[in-house]
């Protein structure tokens, strides 16, 4: 008998990537004497920016000695080609980059090309590495807080001061914060801009500011939240709370209908960074439109079938290049590649006139098809699942080919080896066999003998003993030293073999990374128009115009994405503003008459109509808006340390700060938390600031109950503001809301009937509205009778409860302490 063992060999890993940086700042020139001041030449602005990438996202600021001024990004994502940090170089032109010396791959090979740049010699930066720990985040926030400003009076308390600059810098963005941090020391240490004066001289810092790109629409956090863009909520999966969130009921949720893990990667990305860039907007529309079209339907569901199979390229190239290559990996590689194959060969039989299907029609190369023959031809999937490690099908090598069948033949061989090594063996042992062990060889196995008790009984003349294993003797015989010469370790030989055609095979891959990494752009682009014309044939959206020469935005019948989906029945509004008429829309109406309703929804048609996503409006026409600032619902955090009215105070101080005339401003019931006659005059404020602008006022739209607001006139008349009003019709006692905007004032704000329609006792509502009715009309407000009447018999009730307890027998009773007591204190509220 004989068997053939194979325990797969254990490969061990190369030792990982290095991970060393080590750098010194470098020592600041000090500038040449100045010509005379007869010309009065200015000297050259210089921008050094400070840079930090974490877990994708990108936080960044920089300071400009034009105007001696910090500039700051809040985190954003950013790909790990880092292309929006280069589109920041571009724009901005540093003179010098400042980092952590702790960084990640990624960042070090980005800066390498950056230092590298021998063609832009000139405007090369100047890249400085500081210690990770000057980046740290409380010690960034103390140099943020300890620092002298010259905008902030010296009168200010500590807590003052840090109040005022919380409404100006985003401290919830960590990594912008350690940016700042990180400026401010290299500016203290470079000592930019004063290097020639006293050391007392600090650098002058004469605001922040907020930095957005070119382009790009500046939205914050709040914004995101309030128009619900994303909501994350706790997965109901047990198995998935380590996991973390999903995606709850948001116009993120709804529009994402992705099949691949990078386009719904690209299609966040979107969100994040909506654009005013005319000519990249159309073209994604161009492409929605077209799928929209009826004819095209069945082709767009054969794209997202094949789309379905693009996976994550990025990380099977970078185990590729580690040499951690799975089975797996291979597989879906494979399915990637032809499926990349068939979008190419698809998008050839659409209009080139479109740009997306004339770039995947040219760029998808027969590199693809050069990748997917190799690997079809030379892995064996069946084999490899089955082995768990990378085999070859036949054909590729021959003697890969020749070892394998060996292999394979090697149980009858070793039976008939095992037979006449048995006719050697004393006739004590009744069986033998040969086994063959990868990195062991071939051994002879004998059952243990009950004779055979200590280890020097082991020894058989002729045989080398080896080892025991489960009650069987391993020996090496002169026949199997001949078998480990004439065959060799086979299974290490042929894992060897197919470990090197595997390297081969990677290189081949890993020299075409620039197309996969390119049908990967291009296949999750495709991915999110795709998803987004799905939406819009489902929820009956239509294609927004884009006008550069409007400053607002006109919306004809627009709904609200997300509360169409929850309600009956939806009441479209049409909304205008811009131009010079109407850029301030004060709302007035009833409480849940829709107003907040109406204001995100102008919010999120706008934001839809900037990501390049068709809109629910029967038609919508979009002008150059740079930015979207909300103060619609208080964002509490106990981490911030800030009241529910101090965080309002700083969503509107944003709003004040930074809203141009492009800029949209939605305010829903700001003044309300705290006392109404204060809240009330910032509102007015607020308003009359924006409308003091002229033709620089934003297009705001304000809703609110403070009626007075109207009543009393506190805003200027003028063609610059527009009042709108809620529908409502009263019913006898009912109040019909129609949700429809139109121009007027409300005249009450049917607080009553919004209470009733909330539970609240009769009792309760009648006495508001008597309450109500005499503040109205400056009468003075006397308690009822009737309930004053009623908690008088009561505490006489309770009285006598107490008289009709005592036992007057009792000796240890005493009246007088009863009477001072008890009686006494009650007769206050009896009498």
């Amino acid at each position: 008998m004989a068997s053939v063992a194979a325990t797969p060999a254990r490969t061990p890993n190369g030792p990982g990537p290095g991970e060393a940086s080590a750098s010194f700042p470098t020592v600041a020139s000090v500038p040449g004497p100045r010509e005379p001041e007869e010309e009065e030449e200015e000297e050259p602005a210089e921008i050094h920016l400070c840079v930090l990438w974490n877990s994708g996202y990108l936080g960044i600021a920089y300071y400009d000695t034009s105007d001696s001024t910090i500039h700051f990004m809040p985190d954003a994502p950013d790909h790990e080609s880092l292309k929006l940090l280069q589109r920041v170089l571009d724009e901005i032109d540093p003179r010098s980059v400042v980092t952590s010396a702790k960084q990640d791959e990624n960042m070090t090979r980005f800066l390498g090309k950056l230092a590298s740049q021998e063609h832009r010699e000139p405007k090369r930066p100047e890249i400085i590495f500081l210690p990770n720990v000057d980046f740290g985040l409380e010690i960034s926030k103390q140099r943020l807080l300890s620092g002298n400003y010259s905008f902030i009076p010296d009168s200010m308390t500590t807590t003052e001061k840090i109040l005022f600059l919380s409404s100006i810098i985003p401290f919830d963005s960590l990594l912008m914060v350690r940016a700042l941090g990180g400026l401010l020391k290299f500016l203290g240490r470079r000592r930019i801009g004063v290097e020639l004066e006293d050391y007392n001289v600090s650098v002058p810092i004469l605001g922040f500011k907020k930095f957005v790109l070119t382009h790009l629409v500046s939205i914050d956090q709040d914004t995101y939240s309030v128009l619900q863009i994303f909501k994350s909520e706790s997965h109901p999966s047990v198995y998935k709370v380590a996991s973390g969130l999903k995606e709850g009921l948001s116009l993120f949720g709804i529009l994402n209908r992705c099949r691949c893990k990078w386009g719904e990667k690209l299609l966040r990305l979107w969100f994040t960074r909506p654009t005013q860039d005319l000519g990249e907007l159309n073209s994604r529309l161009d492409v929605i439109q077209f799928f929209l079209l009826p004819q095209h339907l069945d082709m767009a569901q054969m794209l997202h079938r094949l789309l379905g199979h693009i996976k994550n390229v990025p990380l099977i190239l970078k185990r590729m290049k580690l040499s951690h290559t799975k089975v797996s990996d291979w597989q879906v590689l494979y399915k990637t590649v032809y499926s990349a194959l068939g979008l190419r060969d698809a998008c050839r039989s659409l209009p080139q006139s479109i740009q997306l299907f004339r770039d995947i029609a040219q760029e998808f190369s027969d590199d693809l098809h050069h990748i997917a023959s190799l690997i079809g031809k030379v892995v064996d999937f069946e084999g490899s699942l089955a082995e768990n490690r990378f085999t070859v099908l036949p054909n590729i090598d021959p003697e890969i080919d020749e070892k394998k069948r060996r292999l394979m033949g090697l149980p009858s061989f070793l039976t008939e080896v095992a037979r006449k090594e048995l006719e050697n063996l004393d006739s004590r042992i009744p069986s033998c066999s040969v086994i063959y062990i990868p990195l062991i060889g071939f051994l002879l196995s004998i059952p243990r003998l009950p004779s055979m008790v200590e280890t020097s009984d082991f020894e058989i003349e002729g045989l080398d003993f080896m080892f025991l294993s489960e009650e069987k003797l391993h020996y090496r015989s002169a026949r199997t030293k001949e078998l480990d010469a004439l065959l060799g370790d086979l299974h290490c030989d042929i894992r060897d073999q197919e470990t090197l055609l595997m390297h081969q095979l990677q290189c081949q891959v890993l020299a075409r990374a620039a197309i996969l990494t390119r049908v990967l752009d291009l296949a999750s682009r495709l991915d999110v128009l795709l998803a987004l014309a799905s939406a819009a044939r489902d929820y009956g959206y239509s294609r927004p115009r884009y006008s550069p020469q409007l400053l607002g935005v006109r919306i004809q019948n627009g709904r609200h994405p997300l509360m169409e989906l929850c309600a009956r029945t939806f009441v479209p509004n049409s909304a205008e503003c811009g131009g010079d008429t109407g850029k301030v829309k004060v709302i007035t109406g009833p409480n849940s008459s829709g107003k907040s309703i109406y204001l995100k929804q102008v919010g999120l048609i706008t934001f839809m109509a900037l990501v390049g996503s068709f809109v629910p409006a029967e038609e919508a026409e979009i002008g150059a808006v740079d930015a979207i600032f909300t103060r619609i619902h208080s964002c509490e955090s106990i981490s911030l340390g800030l009241s529910t009215f101090m965080i309002d105070l700083n969503q509107v101080a944003k709003a004040v700060n930074n809203a141009t005339e492009r800029s949209l401003v939605l305010v829903d019931e700001f003044g309300k938390g705290t006392n109404t006659v204060d809240g009330l005059a910032l509102l007015a404020a607020v308003i009359r600031h924006w409308l003091a602008l002229g033709p620089a006022c934003p297009n705001v739209f304000v809703a609110t109950n403070f009626l007075s607001l109207v009543q009393l006139q506190l805003l200027p008349q003028g063609p610059l503001v527009q009042y709108l009003t809620m529908e409502t019709c009263e019913d006898g006692n009912d109040l019909v809301f129609f949700y429809q905007v139109c121009e007027g004032v409300a005249c009450a704000s049917h607080a009553s009937h919004t209470a009733s329609q909330a539970g609240l006792p009769e009792k309760l509502i009648a006495r508001g509205k008597q309450v109500s009715d005499l503040i109205r009309s400056g009468k003075p407000i006397k308690p009822v009778k009737e309930l004053l009447k009623e908690k008088q018999m009561e505490n006489c009730q309770t009285l006598v409860d107490k008289f009709l307890k005592l036992d007057l027998e009792d000796p240890s009773l005493d009246l007088d302490i009863f009477m001072s007591q008890e009686v006494l204190p009650a007769a206050t509220t009896i009498l």
